[in-house]
């Protein structure tokens, strides 16, 4: 009986650690809120495999869903596109390598804007979390290698599709030759993973609240209300990070907010986000990866775990 009442398994990362307890820094030229797009480019087999629904799905081949997603590659994220430019907004493109056969001028016109890439695996038809080591660490370095590729930059982040992980997901990352991950939402401040061959891993805040697929699919919102969602993160993370440091990021997809009268909602949004811009660093996952290894070197991180560990 007393086995039942034993701490509960942990996933041995991290240590917990209150937000409101922890060392201050700032980000570049002393801003305190650092907001990014996370810009999820996808591609699906057809007639089989995974995929969001608009609406049920009786048999194989799905069309009626299939092009509802693939209008957000031949329509929705040349719009988005659009209003990112007019706002001159960076995006981290969060893209499957299968758009490299599928329909490359995209992800092109992506990259000629200066966005960083972050690979999203092959397909969002697959889910990661039921592939074995050799199989998991395949598709990593197939992503990391097609991306570096057709870029000319190697990808440092990584976001699963379906947010699929193994227990050996974060090792295999850094082993691989990612620096931090998108998987991981528990946090508004980056956290640095444990891996096993003892070099960490970033966990750059990722949001599953500020993101339209469990929003508008699963909680069935409309364009507007997820748009005063966005408002209303930025106007109360904006006033918090008078006291920590904050990410905020904002998961869109192309096939949803694409749509003309959601796109008109999120134009609104970032608008308002656009007045403020003095006030926060407009950035992308990679630049705030790369910010704090500038202010926690790895030997400052064992530091500060030792301090945890002994209180």
């Amino acid at each position: 009986m007393d086995s039942v009442f034993a701490p509960l398994s942990h996933h041995g990362r991290f240590p917990y650690s209150a937000i409101t307890q922890r060392c201050d820094f700032h980000w570049p030229a002393g801003k305190r809120l650092a907001v990014y797009i996370g810009f999820n480019v996808e591609h699906f087999a057809f007639g089989e495999g995974l995929g969001a629904k608009l609406g049920a799905a009786f048999n194989e081949p799905d069309v009626l869903n299939y092009s509802w997603r693939e209008y957000g590659n031949r329509v929705g994220a040349w719009r988005c596109l659009e209003l990112f430019d007019q706002l001159e907004m960076p995006t981290g493109l969060i893209a499957n390598t299968a758009l490299y056969d599928h329909c490359p001028e995209l992800l092109q016109a992506f990259q000629r804007r200066g966005d960083e890439v972050i690979a999203h695996g092959h397909s969002n038809a697959y889910h990661q979390g039921t592939l074995n080591e050799q199989q998991e660490a395949a598709l990593l370095l197939h992503c990391r290698r097609r991306i570096g590729k057709e870029s000319g930059q190697l990808p440092t982040g990584w976001l699963s599709p379906w947010i699929g992980e193994s227990h050996l997901t974060p090792d295999l990352l850094r082993e691989t030759g990612y620096r931090y991950t998108l998987n991981w939402s528990h946090d508004d401040q980056p956290v640095a993973m444990r891996t096993r061959n003892g070099r960490r891993l970033w966990a750059v805040p990722y949001p599953q609240e500020v993101n339209d697929i469990p929003m508008i699919i699963a909680r069935k919102l409309d364009g507007s209300a997820f748009a005063q969602m966005i408002i209303d993160q930025f106007d109360e993370m904006l006033r918090q990070s008078d006291h920590q440091p904050l990410v905020m990021g904002i998961a869109l997809h192309p096939y949803l907010v694409g749509q003309p009268y959601r796109l008109r909602h999120l134009r609104r949004a970032l608008e308002h986000i656009q007045c403020h811009r003095e006030a926060i660093w407009m950035t992308t996952p990679g630049r705030i990866c790369d910010h704090m290894d500038k202010i926690m070197p790895p030997d400052q991180e064992r530091d500060q775990e030792r301090d945890q560990e002994r209180e």
